[in-house]
């Protein structure tokens, strides 16, 4: 044997490489065999619950960059409050229902045509499984722990039973009607929309101003003057029944070559440039509610348009005197139906002008603006035409823009219960904060909520219609449904007669010959996946009605927060939520969303093939998720770089802890030197602070305090320190056994607080760890902080040590720039310090020399004597010279006593000691 091989280097078959891609499905193998989500349950049933309701994804394509971030921040939380005192069951789920899969259907060479209704959707439902199947391994990949064999999807039988009993309590308090209203409607879906299925992009229009000729003023204005109105959508001006005028504005008829003309007061000079008039005089002015109801003529209709007053009228833009089409705008419907006008709507489903639209019948809406512009033209009622660039509203689904038109549709009377939402709202904890006022403000100011479709593949409207018309929504009618749902699924509504879905022997004073049909409309894909508070939280024994968190993407104010808020409202009163949290979208390496055209796409399979799951898992921990994030591979090399920290510090502490057993080798805390017991002060602030931080959902500052400690107090300081100790003195040594029982808790300590972020790494570590009784860290519970009497003395005291410490290593490191020494072993460092810090230094129980890993330390003086040649610092002045002595063979440090020991001439007498007692035999 030979001096080295007395040394105790650390010992572990902890691998220094992670091999991530390999050995994270290992892992999860292990899992499964374990079926840890069972166990997990198992262990902490009886706990206070805590539930995290998963918003689900929509079951179609892999997943994104955007569905990584949201599932690993819910296990984030998940694991981490299971492991902290809670009962977390995590139940994933999936949104089945809607227009993608019938496009995905289509792509694929599906023919609706050809096949029934019932026919289609079971297609439907099978391809919604696969994409069910597919993400799932792609979720579980990422290491998120779930319910995953027995997950929700909105499509299974005892979902839509309770989804038809959402809409049965909702039309039993007459928050439910029908009504023929302008709602937003996509001609590419054929379908009705709601807002939250609104996307705005620039579109390019015509801006026409058309004059409409006085026929009767009332006595207020001469017939013949015209009004002058403005609008982006000249294929609503068949559509045209009035023009509205703000009660309270001025409006001035003025003369121009021969004409006269009305617009605002406050407009007449951006419409004289607008339509190149040359010297408008004003022969007239008249307040708005003056001319209430005096008439004029379609321009090219042989209609009336009647004038109207209405508080929507601004001076935004155009002429103050609103186009009003009653079918294609709700300020338009209001205002009509408060004087009387029918509800004009001449575009069908898909888009195209019907027979009400006289000659331009035939035609596709925006076709037709061309045809209509050229026909005010030839009136003489056009006086200027240009084009504009503006914000337009789109189908989300389709990209392609849509337009206002006015069906029978059913609605959600938000109005009825909109003062109860509001107080939900505020009730509500909102993470960020802001969040609340984004909602607060849109439900304030929505309107009712549309939620019937034209579409075949979603959950059809329980309604059925006696044979004069009346619609049938009775408790009767609404169980037996949602009865029928939950044994046969909602394909039944499309095999069977509306007489066979009624509950036996019904009857209605509306049908006396029990003749009965049924609506074919289905709900919003929203009214499905907002009924899951009740679908899921209520149906399942497991989890609770509100779930204490929701936790989706921005955009979900507008979705599934809102939605879940008004169902879940309407039937309980309160929110279905005790907490909502949201996160931004991910974004590339330069701040830009990514496309496939930009080829700036970062896919999550490929990110976790090449790097793994915990990486993936640590750059959400990084970033300020609350915000839009980004993700490049350069900022994930960044973040594989700091796990490679991670895990090598874990891997040092599983080798020194080789020879160590807790229960009969661990040093009481009052035996441990006061280094140690600052170490464990330090450990203590960690356990605080990164439990806190997991209580807020401060990921990123885990991510930072988990860096920090590892990298400045472990590696930098007290791991470096400890060097000397671990491996040279004897096994048994008192102050080796106190430094490894710091480790050892140390070590302990840090797995769990990085257990939920990385999951497979710490399960990882955990297998390596002796004397461990539980067969997955997933079944323990996170570190708890200890009582340190003098802890606050002990951080001050160490604290100033530590400043005075990053002085000394500046010195070190300047004397080896100028080639004094080489190694800090090879060094002796003289300080000039002032009385306080002298004190201090006197004050440390401990050798200075190992603390600072130099061969020779002294306290020279005053900073007052220092020599000319010292390096001037805040807390001291400081001379390095080269240390006097030999080299000892085997600890490396210099000494003047090396060879003073005759049987060990190499070593100094620490280590000729050490050898001699227990290795004497073996040489």
């Amino acid at each position: 044997m030979e001096y080295k091989d007395t040394l105790l280097m650390p010992k572990t078959e902890f691998p220094m490489r992670g091999n991530l891609p390999k050995r994270e499905p290992e892992i999860q193998e292990s899992w499964d065999k374990m079926d840890i989500y069972r166990k997990v349950q198992e262990h902490t049933k009886g706990r206070p619950l805590f539930v995290l309701h998963d918003g689900p994804p929509y079951a179609n394509g892999d997943i994104h960059m955007g569905h990584a971030l949201n599932k690993i921040l819910k296990d984030f939380i998940v694991r981490y409050k299971s492991m902290n005192g809670f009962h977390a069951p995590y139940v994933p789920g999936w949104d089945t229902h809607g227009l993608p899969i019938e496009t995905a259907l289509a792509k694929k060479g599906v023919k609706r045509k050809e096949m029934s209704v019932a026919e289609f959707r079971k297609l439907c439902e099978q391809y919604a499984y696969e994409q069910i199947d597919n993400q799932r391994e792609q979720f579980k990949r990422l290491g998120v722990r779930g319910d995953w064999e027995n997950p929700y999807i909105t499509l299974k039988p005892e979902y839509e039973a309770q989804q038809i009993k959402v809409f049965g309590d909702m039309a039993k308090k007459g928050y439910i009607y029908k009504g023929k209203k302008p709602v937003y409607w996509s001609p590419s879906s054929e379908s009705a929309l709601a807002e939250a299925e609104i996307e705005y992009y620039d579109k390019r229009s015509a801006s026409i101003y058309v004059s409409f000729e006085v026929t009767n003023g009332k006595g207020v204005v001469e017939e013949g003057v015209n009004i002058v109105i403005w609008t982006t959508t000249p294929w609503t001006i068949p559509a045209n029944l009035g023009i509205s005028l703000h009660p309270e504005l001025i409006y001035v008829t003025v003369e121009e070559a021969g004409k006269k003309y009305i617009v605002a007061e406050g407009l007449l000079e951006s419409v004289t440039q607008a339509v190149g008039w040359e010297n408008p005089t004003v022969v007239a002015k008249n307040k708005g509610s003056e001319l209430d109801r005096i008439i004029a003529k379609h321009p090219l209709f042989d209609r009336e348009s009647l004038v109207m007053l209405g508080e929507h009228v601004t001076l935004d833009a155009g002429t103050g005197c609103v186009h009003t089409a009653p079918g294609h705008g709700e300020d338009d419907f209001i205002v009509g139906q408060k004087y009387g006008l029918d509800v004009l709507c001449p575009v069908d489903e898909k888009g195209y002008m019907t027979n009400e639209a006289g000659e331009f019948e035939g035609l596709f809406y925006d076709e037709a603006n061309k045809p209509i512009s050229e026909r005010l033209k030839e009136a003489g009622a056009l006086l200027s035409l240009s084009f504009i660039t503006h914000s337009y509203p789109h189908d989300w689904r389709t990209k392609k823009p849509t337009i206002f038109r006015a069906t029978a549709q059913w609605f959600a009377s938000i109005k009825d219960f909109r003062a109860d939402l509001l107080k939900a709202i505020e009730e509500t904890k909102w993470v960020p904060a802001w969040g609340e006022t984004r909602l607060f403000n849109m439900v304030r100011d929505r309107g009712d909520w549309c939620i019937s479709r034209q579409r075949a593949w979603g959950v059809p409207i329980p309604v059925f219609y006696a044979e004069n018309g009346d619609s049938i929504i009775t408790d009767e009618t609404i169980d037996h449904v949602s009865n029928l749902f939950r044994e046969h699924g909602s394909n039944v509504w499309f095999e069977r007669e509306a007489k066979n879905l009624l509950p036996e022997g019904f009857t209605h004073e509306g049908s006396p010959n029990g003749h009965f049909t049924k609506e074919t409309d289905i709900m919003d894909v929203w009214f499905d996946s907002g009924s899951s508070h009740q679908a899921v939280l209520e149906e399942r024994p497991d989890l609770q009605r509100p779930a204490d968190l929701y936790l989706e993407g921005s955009d979900q104010y507008r979705g599934w927060f809102n939605s879940s808020l008004s169902t879940a409202v309407a039937v309980t009163g309160k929110a279905p939520y005790k907490g909502v949290l949201s996160h931004g979208f991910a974004l590339d390496g330069e701040g830009r969303k990514m496309s496939k055209s930009l080829g700036n796409v970062v896919v999550p399979s490929k990110v976790m093939n090449q790097l793994g799951a915990d990486i993936l898992r640590l750059w959400v921990a990084s970033v300020d998720y609350q915000s839009d994030v980004r993700v490049s591979d350069a900022i994930l090399k960044q973040v594989a770089e700091v796990y490679r920290k991670i895990r090598n510090t874990f891997r040092f502490l599983l080798g020194t802890l080789h020879d160590f057993n807790a229960e009969t080798d661990a040093v009481a805390f009052s035996q441990l030197q006061e280094v140690d017991q600052y170490m464990l002060v330090r450990l203590n602030k960690l356990v605080k602070n990164v439990k806190l931080a997991y209580e807020r959902y401060e990921f990123a500052n885990i991510y930072h305090l988990v860096n920090n400690f590892c990298t400045l107090d472990l590696s930098a300081f007290y791991l470096d320190y400890a060097k000397d100790i671990l491996y040279c003195e004897a096994p048994d040594d008192v102050r080796r056994r106190s430094i490894q029982t710091v480790l050892s808790e140390t070590l302990l300590s840090l797995t769990k607080l990085v257990s939920p972020i990385l999951s497979h790494t710490a399960d990882e570590v955990w297998s390596f760890l002796p004397g461990v009784q539980e067969e997955s860290i997933q079944l323990t519970l996170m570190p708890e902080e200890r009582e340190i009497e003098n802890a606050v003395q002990l951080e001050e005291k160490w604290s100033a040590f530590m400043d005075l410490r990053d002085e000394v290593l500046k010195a070190l490191e300047e004397a080896r720039n100028a080639k004094v020494i080489g190694k800090s072993l090879n060094a002796k460092v003289s300080v000039y310090v002032d009385d306080k810090t002298k004190t201090l230094l006197d004050s440390i129980n401990e050798s200075l020399e190992q603390l600072f890993i130099v061969s020779d330390f002294e306290v020279a003086g005053s900073k007052g004597d220092a020599p000319a040649d010292s390096l001037q610092l805040e807390r001291a002045a400081i001379v390095v010279t080269k240390a006097e002595g030999e080299i000892c063979e085997r600890c490396w440090n210099v000494s003047k006593e090396v060879g003073n020991v005759e049987s060990h001439p190499t070593l100094c007498p620490r280590c000729a000691t050490v050898v001699e007692e227990n290795y004497a035999n073996s040489l």
